[in-house]
């Protein structure tokens, strides 16, 4: 465990290494207790480097062995080591000179998963960000790109597959039933992307011909057994392959793709170059053991992870702080792709809820941060919502202000002058700007600057002049460290809605620049003028979800329900009928507080079946309309004072209004999509699937009966419908003999396949009310279940914490104790699994007083321990900070 030595890194502190290391051979002699590393490092001095400066080697637990410079045992009053340094006080004077070090590694007692480990037997290395310094001592920062030649050793019954980074340039046998191969990457790379993988394992290959003819050889390996449940997996990974070449013209550069998929990973992936290494839940599906959720995010995910072999590895960051260049860059790449592979406007809507839900709260919160850190303690914490999925935002923010063409050309400037390079926000912003002649500088405090803007705006229509005016004012709350805030460059899309559902088109505009349907608001008021408007209007904002903001807006609920009818803009209209959504459940959330029976406006549960049988929206979309804003989403509404209990009935009572009201249309349709053919998961089929198990949960609230759901349990022939059926079940009708049945069915059937066991496990750790806290407990003790395994810990107590409101925000305070006791054992094995997991308290201030009490007392128990690691020390105290 690494300790805590309270170290701030500063952005403003960067500066070059004063050796930079062109080559480096890596031997690696595998054994599972017993691995020895030999590096073999060509250093250099940097241009500029200090003058008798030493030579500093980061390492982390690591074993030393022996050191030589320049190919000669290296004395040892020449050097200081201990296991998270090396120091060469005073390194040859030469140019250019050799160092060697041998180190020994335990892969199989590594538990934290980073550097070198073992999984299920399989040697796997995970080095983002500093786990590359638990294998080796080393220049461990992103800015110091090496050529890597590889070499591996293993017994070659334990592990015939040899894999690293690159191309394959020597393989063979050693004596004593050994076996090596060697692999050599071309282009440098820093020490966070290289990767190993040895052990046991099937493959499913295939190949790729890329735009230039050149096949590229493509290998998924998998535990055996399991390599037809990678097949959608290599499909999505050549669809990936053809679409970067199409659409930014990024064609792949080796000779060989490799993935790997393991069981015991902290992330979702990594994009290691040439060898991805994935945590196997976005590898492995099929009809029987994947949901379409799955199947979505298998396509997002290896998408991803290919695409940044150009946006991460070809062009890396210079510094962690850079760290949103590759992943906000990426994440935006890998929706463009998902969007054009499936529907654009289901997909922006899933990446809207995917923000509120999870980066709005951090922008709100101890946690903020802005999109490029200036300051970090420990950089792990950093992985965030804000660095990745607001990060896409302020790229999607750039091809708007700028338009397609000259975001087209940015990005073409920004590869061709950065290739090969460790870059800053500054270098792409100034390609963009170079590329299009237009000035950034108001626009990258999206980058600087934390926080969620809001925009309030107000309208008027004037008859008599022809004349519609909007009133926008802008600003952006405080956030940790930043109590003053500078004005932003918003471009807020809009439209002006006719009583037809037509757009209005004004005959000229005044007061701000205005631009193909964006307002691009710069100060802090503007009055904006439409001329020649005859009619009022109703106001249509941030369409396309245009700027990652909140609106406070005088709009009436007449308005918004005619949008929500009307709107031309898909994710406008889809936010219209949410908006009324959120508004209702506030108020039922009030009502409830004061003792009485929420009630619901006739119209707007009216509407929720108009939209479920309008027929020229897509079923995927009209799913996405009927689901109500989630508990947190709520909470998050609201702001402060929250009592998760009565938010809780407030949504369970709407939904009993809308389930009542549109019974016999709910029941018709959901009769209607029963389609037991042949099982595609493709969009349309997937959303016909989304819509259907939508209505299940109304049909089964409006019958108060579980017999619906029970039977489309028993029936499902995929995963997606059996899975939806028993979440119906456990958290409708929670103790009821049908939901026993399955539950017990369901574990029988599937309790030798962790990934889907892992679905048990999320469904029970979401079961609504008191009850759930001793349902989890007891669910730690299943035999299927390991505090060892992220994924396992991620289905139950990470579900448990971040979407059971009510369970774990028990009145009593027991699940925050729970949570903190497990969150302090957990980080004795993973630090970094414990830090993410802590997250989950980042918004107990906006609690209610005895909830808020008990979930200090919690976060105060976690702080406890003398011997905390950094990963988590650090979110504990900024979350009390």
């Amino acid at each position: 465990m690494r300790k805590d030595t309270g170290q701030i890194f500063r952005i403003e502190d960067y500066r070059p290494s004063d050796f930079i290391i062109p080559t480096t051979q890596l031997t690696f002699a595998l054994d599972g207790d017993a691995t020895v590393v030999t590096a073999e490092l060509e250093i250099e001095r940097g241009e500029g480097a200090t003058a008798n400066a030493p030579l500093v080697l980061e390492g982390d637990e690591l074993v030393f062995e022996s050191l030589a410079i320049d190919g000669k045992s290296a004395d040892a009053s020449s050097f200081e080591v201990t296991p998270q340094r090396l120091t060469i006080a005073r390194p040859p004077q030469a140019q250019r000179f050799s160092v060697t070090i041998k180190t020994r590694l335990d892969p199989t007692r590594n538990s934290t998963l980073m550097g070198l480990f073992r999984s299920n037997g399989v040697y796997c290395t995970q080095c983002e960000p500093e786990g590359f310094r638990r294998i080796t001592y080393f220049v461990d920062r992103p800015d110091m790109l090496s050529v890597y030649t590889v070499r591996i050793e293993a017994d070659r019954k334990d592990a015939p597959i040899l894999l690293s980074n690159g191309n394959l340039v020597e393989s063979g046998m050693l004596d004593g039933g050994r076996h090596f191969a060697v692999w050599h990457d071309p282009f440098p790379k820093p020490s966070y992307l290289f990767a190993l993988v040895a052990g046991d394992l099937a493959v499913l290959r295939d190949e790729f011909v890329t735009a230039s003819g050149r096949k590229v050889a493509l290998g998924i390996h998998v535990e055996h057994g399991k390599q037809a449940r990678a097949a959608y997996a290599m499909d999505a990974l050549k669809r990936s392959m053809k679409w970067d070449e199409e659409v930014f013209g990024l064609e792949y550069d080796l000779d060989i793709f490799n993935i790997v998929a393991v069981s015991d990973f902290n992330m979702g992936a990594m994009e290691n170059k040439g060898l991805n290494i994935f945590n196997d839940k976005y590898v492995l599906a099929d009809e029987e053991t994947a949901t379409d959720a799955d199947f979505a995010n298998i396509e997002a995910i290896i998408a991803h992870e290919y695409f940044h072999n150009w946006t991460g590895n070809r062009i890396t960051c210079r510094d962690w702080f850079q760290l949103c260049l590759k992943e906000g860059l990426t994440v935006f790449r890998d929706h463009e792709f998902s969007a054009d592979q499936r529907s654009r406007a289901v997909k922006r809507i899933a990446e809207v809820r995917t923000l509120r839900a999870h980066q709005f709260p951090e922008d709100q919160g101890p946690l903020a941060h802005p999109v490029r850190p200036r300051r970090y303690r420990e950089i792990n914490n950093f992985y965030t919502a804000t660095v990745y999925e607001k990060g896409s935002e302020v790229v999607r923010m750039i091809r708007t202000v700028l338009g397609a063409d000259d975001f087209r050309k940015g990005m073409k400037l920004y590869i061709s002058r950065h290739d090969g390079d460790a870059a800053t926000i500054e270098d792409f912003l100034k390609a963009f700007e170079d590329a299009s002649g237009r000035d950034l500088s108001q626009f990258a405090l999206w980058y600087h600057q934390a926080g969620t803007p809001n925009l309030s705006i107000s309208s008027v229509h004037d008859a008599e002049r022809s004349e519609f005016r909007m009133e926008i004012e802008q600003s952006v709350p405080p956030t940790p460290s930043e109590s003053r805030k500078r004005l932003m460059h918003i471009p807020l899309a809009f439209g002006l809605v006719g009583e037809d559902g037509e757009d209005i088109e004004p005959t000229s505009v005044e007061g701000a620049t205005v631009e193909n349907g964006v307002i691009h608001v710069k100060k802090r008021r503007h009055l904006v003028r439409f001329h020649g408007v005859k009619s009022r209007p109703v106001l249509s904002l941030n369409r396309g979800f245009s700027a990652p903001i909140t609106l406070s807006v005088e709009q009436r609920p007449e308005d918004l329900l005619f949008l929500a009818r009307n709107d031309s803009d898909l994710v406008a209209r889809w936010q219209a009928l949410t908006t009324l959504f959120t508004q209702s459940l506030i108020q039922g959330f009030r009502m409830v507080r004061g003792q009485k029976q929420p009630e619901f406006d006739h119209s707007l549960v009216e509407a929720a079946g108009e939209i479920a049988a309008d027929r020229t929206l897509e079923p995927a979309y009209r799913a996405l309309a009927l689901t109500l804003p989630a508990e947190a989403d709520v909470a998050r509404e609201i702001g402060a004072n929250i009592d998760p209990d009565a938010i809780f009935i407030a949504r369970e009572a709407l939904t009993d209004a809308i389930a009542r009201q549109n019974r016999e249309t709910f029941r018709s349709l959901y009769a209607e999509l029963d389609d037991s053919s042949t099982f595609s998961p493709d969009a349309e089929s997937a959303g016909q699937r989304a819509l259907r198990n939508t209505l299940l949960g109304y049909l089964s609230a409006a019958d108060d009966d579980p017999a619906l759901a029970a039977n489309q349990f028993n029936e499902a022939t995929n995963m997606t419908d059996k899975a939806a059926a028993l979440t119906v079940l456990a958290h409708r009708f929670a103790g009821h003999d049908a939901t026993k049945r399955a539950l017990d069915t369901f574990e029988a059937q599937y309790g030798d396949d962790p990934l889907v066991l892992d679905k048990w496990y999320q469904t029970q750790a979401t079961v609504p009310g008191e009850a759930a806290l001793d349902l989890v407990k007891s669910l730690t003790r299943h035999k299927g279940f390991s505090l060892a395994n992220p994924n396992r810990v991620r289905a139950l107590i990470g579900t448990f914490s971040t979407l059971n409101q009510t369970g774990f925000h028990r009145a009593d305070g027991d699940g925050y104790r729970f949570f903190a006791e497990t969150v302090l054992e957990i980080e004795k094995r993973n630090p970094q699994l414990a830090a993410r997991l802590a997250t989950a308290l980042r918004s107990w201030r906006s609690l209610e007083p005895n909830r808020q009490a008990a979930a200090r007392e919690a976060l105060l128990a976690i702080a406890a321990p003398k011997d905390l690691s950094s990963d988590l020390r650090d979110i504990v105290e900024r979350t009390l900070a």
